[in-house]
């Protein structure tokens, strides 16, 4: 019967951890939605919600990494903390109902998942029931060595965060050259709104494959606004159509020596500029219509607020 038991609180111990690390994994795909939801509900500044978006999927990360291994400290302080975490969301889930009603998204499992703030602190209470039974029954590794490694590795999970994901600074672009050829001059004015600007080379894969999704994206929503600033030989563009099916989006042509002004010779390159401000820059693999509509639908005073 005790090793029965036994093998129930290590399974115990791995799917309360794996929630953790699943949570975390939601929230980084992408991180921008994260951050946009928290710009949304907490009406902070978007530098802000970036730097604390890394703390908590870094803490997640940490923190369901040692319960999984069983690295649970002295006094099992890993399993405290992800006890405490779990109140101090539950505490925002509440204030959140209570503010916004019960039919907006939490955020907790990122886009992933769409979860209401009751449902959210129904999935916190079972979560809190199973790490108070751990806490009462079941024993983590007491070694000093894994005592060490679990002081060690939460605050390593939370620093690489920084480091895999560092925090983008918004400035402002000059896009005086995009419009200095009168025959490929924008209609639109992209200083003016929020657009997503994609500089792609038409020979470049990714660049097709960007496009591509872009075109793919719109087809869904027609709100989405994208627009193509295309460098790189007239004599790869036909290619460039064929593979992406991409002319429906706006998009100008760009001189070799602007257009590798503005990339740096990296290809493609995405920027999400707010009234003439770019907030964000990333790659087509991030690009996400729910991360993208929590963007345009933030004021202008959280997003570009330094």
């Amino acid at each position: 019967m005790k090793t029965v038991l036994r093998i129930f609180f290590i399974l115990l111990a791995i799917a309360t951890g794996g929630v953790f690390l699943y949570s975390a994994y939601t929230k980084l795909m992408p991180i921008e939605s994260f951050e946009y939801t928290m710009v949304e509900f907490l009406h902070i500044p978007l530098i802000a919600a970036a730097i604390v978006a890394r703390f908590f999927i870094g803490l997640e990360i940490g923190l369901g990494s040692l319960i999984i291994l069983h690295l649970w400290g002295k006094g099992k302080w890993v399993l405290k903390a992800a006890f405490a975490l779990l109140v101090a969301f539950s505490i925002y889930l509440i204030a959140l109902w209570i503010k916004d009603g019960n039919n907006v998204n939490c955020g907790c499992f990122g886009d992933a998942i769409w979860m209401s703030p009751s449902s959210s602190l129904i999935k916190n209470g079972i979560l809190l029931v199973v790490i108070g039974i751990l806490l009462r029954f079941h024993k983590g590794l007491k070694y000093t060595w894994a005592q060490v490694s679990a002081l060690v590795a939460l605050p390593c999970a939370i620093v690489t965060m920084y480091i895999a994901l560092p925090i983008f600074k918004p400035y402002k672009i000059d896009l005086h050259a995009v419009y200095a050829d009168p025959k490929y001059a924008p209609s639109a004015d992209l200083s003016k709104g929020k657009h997503i600007i994609a500089f792609l080379s038409p020979s470049c894969i990714h660049c097709r494959r960007a496009a591509l999704k872009m075109h793919l994206m719109k087809k869904a929503d027609s709100t989405l606004p994208f627009y193509m600033i295309i460098g790189g030989v007239d004599t790869a563009i036909s290619g460039f159509w064929k593979a992406s099916d991409a002319q429906d989006l706006p998009h100008t042509r760009l001189a070799r020596d602007p257009f590798f002004k503005y990339t740096g010779g990296i290809f493609p390159t995405i920027l999400w500029v707010n009234n003439g401000r770019v907030e964000a820059s990333t790659g087509y693999p991030e690009l996400n219509i729910l991360a993208i509509k929590h963007w345009m639908a933030q004021d202008t005073v959280y997003a570009t607020q330094q």
